[in-house]
């Protein structure tokens, strides 16, 4: 019976090949769509978009995970999916209704494989309407903090009747509005209630909070947690608020071309919430949504020191602007390998 990582078919007079001859042949039957069998790697079959593929599975990624013991291989979208393999662990984010279905069938079959993650639990953070549900109900309090989230309203149709449903909702203006699939990142601020009518739904519209423009993303990759600071959206004064009418559309709140961590700030703005309050929380959030790989943005209201609001929740995030994220996921993949053992 061959075993996973026996080396199968070798000549005998083959065995004195160096070690970077070895590899070499590694690298061959990889590009020839078999797995390395020259000794047991932890196989990890990935499933992404190709700009997922170009941000995350970068080269220094990759080699480091190779000599870690760890091999990526893409999973032929062509082909079904327990035909290939075997996998320790499956790596995706792709959407739709037919993935799903393989993936759930797939696990059932393969209960020895960590699908990361569950297709079911990834469903609720991509519709904001119940993002943030799991944060709410957490009501998170200690000596650290306070977290919550800004109070929001979901419009499911006809924008002419989101003034009204915002001031029955007692929600204050500014308000941000976002696409209920929490697959686009595009928002948009309202100043008033007329500007409020030229929103186009299903959205969810949150309160404005006012934070010092820095927001806070706090990246969670099993049980490590690592956050950094990136410039928000500025604060809106009364007087601003007056001052203009209308509406704003953003692309995106923060990018990586944002980053706050090297700039001055005034430390009341600028410090980071405390780690022993974000692995808390964390903690709980892992538990509560069943996820491994997300991230959380979380913004700090201004002129308080330790009132926290998340403002969203990303399944598998940019890892890639992450610092040292090479390092922290390939012990996460061979932590869940070890816990299997």
């Amino acid at each position: 019976m061959r075993m996973r990582g026996e080396i199968v078919g070798y000549k005998e007079e083959e065995d004195y090949k160096t070690e970077e001859e070895e590899v070499e042949v590694e690298e061959r039957e990889l590009v020839g769509g078999g797995l390395p069998q020259s000794k047991k790697f932890v196989v990890v079959g990935y499933a992404l978009t190709s700009k997922k593929v170009k941000s995350f599975l970068q080269p220094k990624l990759e080699g480091l995970a190779r000599s870690k013991g760890i091999l990526f291989v893409a999973i032929d979208q062509s082909k079904p999916l327990s035909d290939q393999g075997p996998f320790d662990i499956v790596l995706h984010k792709l959407s739709g209704s037919k993935w799903r279905r393989i993936l759930e069938e797939y696990r059932l079959t393969h209960p020895d494989v960590t699908v990361l993650d569950p297709p079911d639990a990834i469903q609720q953070v991509y519709n904001r309407q119940y993002m943030l549900e799991d944060v709410a109900d957490l009501n998170l309090s200690d000596t650290y903090g306070k977290v919550g989230v800004p109070r929001q309203l979901v419009i499911e149709k006809d924008s002419s009747s989101i003034p009204d449903a915002v001031g029955k909702a007692d929600l204050r203006l500014p308000i941000v509005a976002k696409p209920l699939a929490a697959k686009s990142h595009e928002l948009s601020l309202a100043y008033d209630k007329f500007s409020l009518q030229m929103l186009e739904p299903p959205l969810v519209l949150q309160e404005f909070i006012n934070h010092g423009g820095i927001l806070f993303k706090v990246y969670i990759v099993g049980e490590a947690v690592k956050v950094v600071r990136r410039f928000s959206l500025p604060d809106i004064s009364k007087r601003e608020l007056s001052k203009n009418p209308g509406g704003f559309r953003f692309p995106r709140v923060s990018c990586a071309a944002a980053s706050a961590d090297e700039a001055d700030l005034d430390p009341s703005v600028g410090e980071l919430p405390p780690g022993p309050l974000l692995e808390k929380l964390a903690k709980e959030l892992r538990r509560r949504l069943g996820l491994r790989l997300f991230n959380l943005d979380i913004i700090r209201e201004l002129g308080t020191k330790d009132r926290y609001y998340v403002i969203d929740i990303n399944y598998f995030p940019g890892y890639g602007k992450m610092p040292e994220y090479e390092h922290i996921f390939t012990d996460f993949l061979l932590s869940l390998v070890k816990q299997k053992q």
